[in-house]
């Protein structure tokens, strides 16, 4: 028999937007069930640069969207610095630049409100040794860091502590609908095929690019754009403050510092289906070959991992630059369509994600005659246990710390011990989810290092079936998984010290332990 629920909001997706929008709903009152496909920030909140917008970017292309990521980008400073690294931002022009687009920039970031001083290049070059000698203009902005796991998992958290249920890896089949309202959504079970029947008073279609297909179920139309973005994490971090290109929004043009680590891109690429989401060795060549002009240490600098993310835009009429397309977000109402209960948020950026939420929760509790106001914008987002663990360098310091020669450690890399394991463990059983080696990636550092998971992949295996967290022949799947998605990343960088790399990893898990042969072979 399917298993059978009822909630007030049943929210699809469990990207920023999702897992902001639970929170926003959960401190109004509202009884909410987030659902994913996949885990927490599986889509484009867990494939984009973890850049903190000034909103300086888009003063020439959407002034509405520069002044939305100034205003939001402060909040967030100001009531998540737990997610936040306030590191600054330069941007900086090299020969060649437009000079048209250099000398208007400072008055039109004023027109936008954002804050720029302008830099003499000499200084610009002493405070990041690492961009180009040939730099001819540099402005400082507010530019800044975020760790957007930390920032989905810190969300989710206080919205359970308000009563918000959680399904990840259920995906959802199929809508009942009846007179225009949608009675059951059905979602299926993608670990063990159970079926899944939830009756909801509002659905919010939070899926981001998948969102055209969410609707489509639905019986809505939306006119999705796919441009992927793809990116690359230097093994060292190269600067301390964002660092932009001076020119129109283009690509290969920003270096994020993260931590110990630093991600360089991006790019624009329409694909057909985000399913199709992979980044190419051409595309990584070519942005680099870019990129140099202005940082010019790209050329010798190693490269641990490449990923991409996919922007879910809406298109509005015709045109074919995908970055012409509108960076805002979209809230769609499907009354239109004639769906009572039914509405999509989609689009937007990672830096304006609260006021996605904000406005879609202000939809939704009109709908539900809640008349309680938003305070995300007031008060400060909690610190959860759950989240601590993606920051980089906390865990070593916290293993140094503790002196207990018992806690093995299962990552050399990032230094992630056995308690740390245990712990997020536990906090995933206690929300009703089976821990993976996936799942410990997200919310730890486990497999990010220069490793890729050669090593503590297998040591995550080993002290999982000592947990009895595995059983019988479950950690070959569980390692085939983990060690595939390092290999997306790894495979567009095999040159220099990566295909040493790569050479170790397949040595170790394909000749040495065969899993690269099927079962049935």
């Amino acid at each position: 028999m399917n298993q059978q629920l009822e909630t007030q909001v049943l929210i699809i997706g469990g990207g920023v937007t999702g897992t902001g929008l639970a929170r926003d709903l959960a401190l109004r009152g509202v009884g909410c069930l987030l659902v994913e496909k996949q885990d927490i920030n599986a889509g484009a909140s867990g494939g984009n640069h973890g850049l903190l917008h000034s909103g300086a970017r888009y003063i020439l292309s959407d002034p509405a969207s520069a002044r939305e990521c100034r205003d939001e980008g402060s909040i967030i400073k100001r009531l998540a610095p737990q997610c936040v690294e306030e590191t600054g931002g330069l941007f900086v022009a090299v020969e060649g630049d437009d000079q048209g687009y250099i000398a208007d920039f400072a008055d039109r970031c004023a027109q936008c409100g954002i804050t720029t001083v302008a830099v003499d290049p000499k200084e610009a070059l002493e405070m990041e040794p690492c961009v180009s000698p040939d730099t001819i203009a540099a402005f400082a902005v507010e530019d800044g860091s975020i760790d957007p796991f930390k920032l989905s998992l810190d969300n989710l958290a206080q919205a359970g502590t308000l009563g918000t249920a959680q399904l990840l890896h259920h995906k959802v089949v199929g809508f009942v609908k009846r007179a225009g309202h949608i009675e059951t959504v059905l979602l299926t079970d993608l670990r063990n095929g159970s079926e899944v029947c939830v009756h909801a008073d509002q659905i919010v279609n939070a899926s981001g690019a998948w969102a055209g297909e969410v609707a489509a179920m639905a019986g809505a139309l939306i006119n999705m754009v796919y441009s992927q973005g793809s990116l690359i994490i230097s093994q060292m971090r190269l600067g301390e403050r964002v660092i932009n290109r001076l020119r129109k929004a283009a690509d290969a043009d920003i270096l994020v510092p993260a931590g110990t680590v630093s991600i360089f891109g991006t790019t624009s690429r329409r694909i057909d289906s985000p399913d199709q989401c992979r980044p190419t060795t051409a595309e990584i060549d070519a942005m680099l070959d870019d990129g140099m002009a202005m940082v010019p240490k790209l050329a010798e600098t190693r490269f641990i991992r490449a990923y991409a993310g996919v922007r879910p835009l809406v298109r509005f009429g015709n045109g074919s630059d995908d970055r012409a397309v509108s960076r805002g977000f979209s809230l769609l109402d499907h009354e239109l369509d004639g769906l009572d209960n039914f509405i999509t948020i989609t689009g937007g950026k990672l830096t304006t994600y609260r006021l996605m939420a904000e406005k879609t929760a202000n939809l939704v509790c009109r709908r539900l005659g809640n008349s309680t106001a938003c305070r995300t914008a007031e008060e400060p987002l909690p610190a959860s246990s759950e989240a601590r663990y993606t920051e980089p360098g906390f865990t070593p310091k916290m293993w140094f710390k503790k002196k207990d020669p018992s806690d093995l450690l299962l990552c050399e890399c990032e230094m992630v011990p056995t308690s740390v394991f245990n712990e997020i463990a536990a906090s995933l059983s206690t929300n009703g989810h089976r821990p993976g080696l996936r799942e410990m990636g997200q919310r730890s550092r486990v497999g990010k290092g220069p490793c890729q998971g050669s090593f503590c992949s297998l040591r995550m295996a080993a002290h999982m079936y000592n947990e009895d967290l595995l059983q019988k022949g479950e950690g070959i799947d569980e390692l085939k998984d983990f060690l595939n998605e390092r290999w997306r990343g790894m495979q567009p960088l095999l040159w220099g010290p990566a295909v040493s790399q790569a050479e170790l990893q397949e040595a170790l898990h394909c000749g040495l332990l065969g899993l690269d042969v099927s079962e049935t072979t």
